[in-house]
Order: C-alpha cells, then sequence, then structure tokens
C-alpha cells in the first residue's frame, strides 16, 4: 500500500520536508518512489510546493495521505479537487 507523507531533509533543530510517495512499511526517510513537493513549516508562512498533477494522479490511483499531509492539501486546495472529482462511494458508473 502506498502512501503519501512527509520525509525529513532538514538539520537538527531545523525541519525541511520533503512530500513523497512511498511504501507503507519503508522507513520515514527510506526509498520512495516520488517526490511530489516540499514543506518548510520554519518560515511565516509555511512554504508548501506540491506537485498537484502529480499528487492528484497518486490519490486516484489509491495513495493514502497521512493526516499532516491530508492537512497540507487541504490548505492548498488539492484535496478539494480530488474530492470534487471523485465519484461517491456506491454511486454507479
Amino acid at each position: 500500500m502506498l502512501k503519501i507523507r512527509l520525509m525529513r531533509i532538514g538539520k537538527k533543530k531545523k525541519p525541511v520536508y520533503r512530500v513523497v510517495v512511498a511504501p507503507s512499511q519503508n522507513p520515514r526517510s527510506g526509498k520512495c518512489v516520488e517526490i511530489v513537493g516540499h514543506y518548510n513549516p520554519i518560515t511565516d508562512p509555511a512554504q508548501i510546493q506540491l506537485n498537484e498533477e502529480r499528487v492528484l494522479h497518486w490519490l486516484r490511483t489509491g495513495a493514502q495521505p497521512t493526516d499532516t499531509v491530508q492537512h497540507l492539501l487541504k490548505i492548498t486546495g488539492v484535496w478539494e479537487k480530488f474530492q470534487s472529482n471523485t465519484p461517491p462511494q456506491g454511486a454507479l458508473q
């Protein structure tokens, strides 16, 4: 199962994260399938850079975002785009 999650790349006391698609059994900073964005919580306001097209692709193919990444997706508006394009569960196609 694939997860969209954060990978820490910053120095000690200065966290910076990559938003990555990785198998759920891999460690936090282990191998990933693809890097789809960056997140810097230190700046004010926090910098969030996402490749919307690739994030939507992975969400549509079944990758599950972690709670933190889902919050970042809501802030950037990507989550709403994903929800609007997803048919309700149980709907006939």
